[in-house]
């Protein structure tokens, strides 16, 4: 997964992921939130995946909102996965529910619903798509700020994270 086995680090490739399924009580947003940290704490630690504080902020912002969305409108488990590229942090949620959601227009007067927007907003690539069951949104965010910060290259290795 991370690279080939020469070495080298290959775009595109994961260097290192984690999975697990999000708990169904009031404290499971929360709890996405603080795995999100630990898992790019961890990757910087073991990987020296160097992630700006913009996109650490992002990408809990990003999970906040498809984890509220998935607790709020799908019956079921919610399944959350997490990768990191050479660039980037990708963030995938799976829940039960095989409705595409869509983003509504922007409305500074509406109260909620603005879930689906921000993470639109926030990531540098979103995807949803339909699965045999239910459906799966991918969130892609940049290891590095939009001021222009750099993201030192990361070890490569086939680990995964725990």
């Amino acid at each position: 997964m991370g690279s080939h086995r020469d070495g080298r680090i290959v775009p595109g490739e994961y260097l290192v992921r984690t999975g697990y399924a999000v708990g169904g009580d009031d404290g499971c947003i929360a709890d996405a939130r603080h795995r999100v940290a630990a898992f790019l704490d961890q990757a910087a630690h073991d990987h020296h995946v160097s992630v700006s504080a913009d996109a650490r902020y992002l990408t809990q912002l990003v999970v906040s909102e498809l984890v509220t969305n998935a607790y709020k409108y799908a019956p079921g488990p919610v399944l959350m996965e997490m990768r990191i590229t050479v660039s980037t942090v990708e963030v995938l949620v799976w829940d039960s529910d095989s409705s595409i959601p869509r983003a509504r227009a922007a409305d500074p007067s509406r109260i909620g619903g603005h879930g689906l927007e921000i993470a639109k907003a926030a990531a540098e690539g979103f995807e949803i798509q339909r699965e045999q069951a239910g459906k799966r949104i991918t969130a892609r965010i940049a290891l590095t700020n939009t001021v222009g910060g750099a993201a030192t290259a990361p070890r490569a290795d086939h680990r995964h994270l725990a």
